[in-house]
C-alpha cells in the first residue's frame, strides 16, 4: 500500500495491494453501495504470503479477522448497502500437517494446516459459512438470505464415504433494515421471482505460462454479474476486499459501475492488471 492517506473521493476505480483490513482506513465513508467478494477459505490454500488468513490460524482466528475486516468495511458501506460473501466449507485435517498435491487439482498441496479445532473430531464437516455467518451477525449486521450455488460441473472428488460436494454457500447481508435490492435485474427459470439456489456452472481456469500468476479458485463472471446486477447501481461503487483474481473488478466493468479491489499477493494484482480491459 503506498499511503496511508484517505481518498477524497472515489472518482474512478481503485486498485489496491495490501491488507483488506487497513486498506478500509483509505476509503471515505459511506462511499460503498454493494461489496461481492470471497475471502481466502480456511485450511484449503496456502497462498504463500505473509499476512495471510486461513492457511495455519486457528478457526476462531480466521472468523474474527474476517469479523474485524467486516467491522473497518461498515464504515464504507452506504447505509443501503449490501453485501454478497461467498464461503466455502471445510472438512478437519485430522491433526494432518499437510495435504498431498492432486494430479488434477495441483493448487491443492499445502506444506502447512491448521490443527483440528477444539471440540471437532477427524474429518467432521466444519459448518464453517454459518459459524461466520452469526459472528457477523453477532456484530450487528443483517443476515438477510442464504445462497446455495450449485456447481453443475463440480470437481470430482476421490472420497468413498460421503456425496461429492458440489455447491458453496453465498450469503447476502445488509448494513441496516432497508437496503437497495433490485427484485426485477434477475429472474429465475420460467421468469419466476428468483430462488435461492442458482446452478451456475465453475469456469475453467486459463493457465499461465509458467503457472506463476494462476489463481486456483477463480469465482464465475456470470455468478458475479447476476449478485451485481441486483444489489448495484449504475453510479454506484462495487468494493472486493479480498480481489483475489478480480473477476468480481471484470463484472462491475461490465455493468458500468466504479469499483475498489484489494488483494494482498501482488502477483494475484498483476493478474488482475492483465485481466482488465485495457
Amino acid at each position: 500500500m503506498a499511503s496511508d492517506a484517505q481518498f477524497p473521493a472515489i472518482e474512478q476505480s481503485i486498485l489496491i495491494c495490501g491488507d483488506a483490513t487497513r486498506a478500509m482506513g483509505l476509503l471515505p465513508s459511506a462511499s460503498v453501495q454493494t461489496v461481492l467478494t470471497s475471502p481466502p477459505y480456511w485450511s484449503l490454500r496456502d497462498y504463500r504470503v505473509k499476512d495471510q488468513i486461513g492457511c495455519d490460524d486457528s478457526l476462531h482466528t480466521y472468523i474474527n479477522s474476517i469479523v474485524t475486516m467486516f467491522a473497518a468495511l461498515r464504515r464504507v458501506l452506504r447505509d443501503d448497502g449490501t453485501v454478497w460473501l461467498n464461503i466455502g466449507d471445510a472438512f478437519t485435517s485430522g491433526n494432518r500437517r499437510y495435504r498431498a498435491p492432486d494430479r488434477k487439482n495441483r493448487a491443492r498441496a499445502m506444506g502447512v494446516r491448521p490443527a483440528t479445532p477444539d471440540g471437532l473430531k477427524a474429518k467432521d464437516l466444519i459448518g464453517l459459512p454459518w459459524r461466520l455467518a452469526f459472528a457477523l451477525q453477532h456484530d450487528g449486521w443483517w443476515l438477510r438470505s442464504e445462497v446455495i450455488w450449485h456447481k453443475t460441473n463440480a470437481h470430482p472428488e476421490s472420497v468413498r464415504d460421503r456425496p461429492t460436494k458440489a455447491h458453496e454457500t453465498i450469503f447476502l447481508l445488509s448494513k441496516s433494515q432497508d437496503y437497495h435490492y433490485d427484485v426485477h435485474a434477475v429472474h429465475g427459470p420460467g421468469g419466476r421471482r428468483l430462488r435461492s439456489v442458482w446452478a451456475i456452472p465453475t469456469e475453467p481456469v486459463k493457465r499461465s505460462g509458467d503457472h506463476a500468476d494462476d489463481h486456483p479458485a477463480m469465482m464465475p463472471m456470470g455468478l458475479a454479474v447476476r449478485c451485481l446486477s441486483i444489489t448495484g447501481r449504475a453510479n454506484g461503487i462495487v468494493l472486493d476486499p479480498y480481489a483475489g483474481a478480480g473477476t468480481t473488478l471484470l463484472a462491475a466493468e461490465q455493468l458500468g459501475q466504479r469499483w475498489v479491489g484489494v488483494e494482498i499477493k501482488p502477483s494475484f494484482v498483476d493478474l488482475i492488471e492483465q485481466r482488465l480491459p485495457r
